[in-house]
C-alpha cells in the first residue's frame, strides 16, 4: 500500500491517489478509470465541450482510455469510436501496426489496428484520447496508427496532462498531474 497520496480534483470529483515509484528517481500519481463511473462521465462531458468541432471519430489504446473514449463517443452522440489494441487478437483480418513505448509500460510494444478499423478511419477527422498524457509516447503511437491507416488527426485529449505535458498548448486536457521524486 502507497505510504504517499496525491488528491486529484477534476471536473467535479475529488480522488486520492496513491504516488507510486516507477523508478529510483521518479514516482507517479496512480490514476485509474477503470471501474469509476462517475470520474468517466464527469470528464467526458466536460471534455466534449472542447472537442474540435470538426472530430469524425474517436481513437484511444487499450486499456484504461476506453471507458473514456466511449462514454466521450456516447456524449458526442458517435455510434461507434476506435480501440488500437496491444496484440493481434483471432478475429482481427490484415491488421496494420506500430510500435509504442510509454512511461507506464515497461519496454516497447506494438499498437494494432484490424482492417475494418482502417476503413472506418480512412479520409476521416479523429480525436485521439487516454486517459493520461505523459511523456506523449503513446499518442504519438497513436497518431501514427491513425495517419497510417489514412485518418486526418485534428487533436489529442485525456483528463490529465502529467508533468511536463501540461505545459504543452497542442493538447486538450481538464487538469495538470505532478510527477514526483521516488522515496
Amino acid at each position: 500500500m502507497a505510504k504517499r497520496h496525491y488528491e486529484l480534483h477534476v471536473a467535479g470529483c475529488t480522488r486520492q491517489l496513491p504516488i507510486l515509484n516507477i523508478s529510483d528517481k521518479l514516482a507517479i500519481a496512480g490514476f485509474v478509470i477503470l471501474g469509476d463511473t462517475e470520474i468517466v462521465e464527469n470528464c467526458a462531458k466536460e471534455l466534449a465541450s472542447r472537442v474540435p468541432k470538426d472530430t469524425d471519430i474517436i481513437m484511444t489504446a487499450e486499456t484504461k482510455g476506453i471507458p473514456l473514449a466511449h462514454e466521450l463517443a456516447s456524449v458526442l452522440g458517435m455510434k461507434k469510436y476506435i480501440v488500437a489494441r496491444k496484440s493481434v487478437k483471432a478475429y482481427m483480418e490484415n491488421p496494420i501496426w506500430v510500435e509504442d513505448e510509454s512511461i507506464t509500460t515497461a519496454g516497447k510494444q506494438r499498437l494494432y489496428l484490424m482492417d475494418t478499423d482502417v476503413e472506418l478511419l480512412k479520409g476521416r477527422n479523429v480525436l485521439l484520447v487516454d486517459d493520461v498524457i505523459s511523456t506523449g509516447g503513446s499518442m504519438k503511437a497513436m497518431k501514427q496508427l491513425a495517419e497510417k491507416a489514412g485518418a486526418h488527426v485534428v487533436g489529442e485529449a485525456a483528463i490529465l496532462a502529467e508533468g511536463d505535458a501540461a505545459k504543452r498548448k497542442d493538447i486538450i486536457y481538464l487538469e495538470p498531474l505532478p510527477l514526483f521524486d521516488a522515496e
